[in-house]
C-alpha cells in the first residue's frame, strides 16, 4: 500500500524511471499507483487473497523492465548503481514470495 501511495508523494521519481519513449508516464504512473493500493487491499481480506496475489506477480513481471532500465542508466538516479542491479534478482523472489504466502491462504 505503501508503494502505491509513492507513486503520487513521488511521482517525479516514478515518471523518471520510465524510459523518454513511453506515452504517457504520467498517467502510467498514477494508474499503477492506484492498482497497487487496491491490491493491497485485497491482499487483507481472506476471500480475494489468492486472486489478489496472482494479480500482484503479474503486476510485478510488468513492471519488472522498468526495473532492468534503472538498473542499466544508473546515473539517472540517485540510487547506488548496486542497489539497482539487487533488486532485479529480488523482485523475482518477491513474485514467488507473494505467490508462495497467497496459495497457503486460499
Amino acid at each position: 500500500m505503501g508503494a502505491g501511495m509513492s507513486h503520487f508523494l513521488l511521482d517525479h521519481f516514478f515518471i523518471s524511471a520510465m524510459p523518454e519513449w513511453v506515452p504517457f508516464r504520467p498517467a502510467i504512473v498514477y494508474l499503477s499507483g492506484i492498482i497497487e493500493i487496491i491490491l493491497a487491499f485485497c491482499l487483507l481480506y481472506s476471500r480475494t487473497r489468492r486472486k489478489a496475489g496472482i494479480w500482484v506477480a503479474i503486476f510485478l513481471i510488468l513492471v519488472f523492465p522498468v526495473n532492468i532500465y534503472m538498473a542499466l542508466m544508473p546515473e539517472a538516479y540517485h540510487l547506488p548503481a548496486i542497489a539497482l542491479w539487487l533488486r532485479l534478482p529480488l523482485q523475482i523472489v518477491l513474485i514467488w514470495w507473494v505467490l508462495a504466502v497467497t496459495k497457503k491462504s486460499s
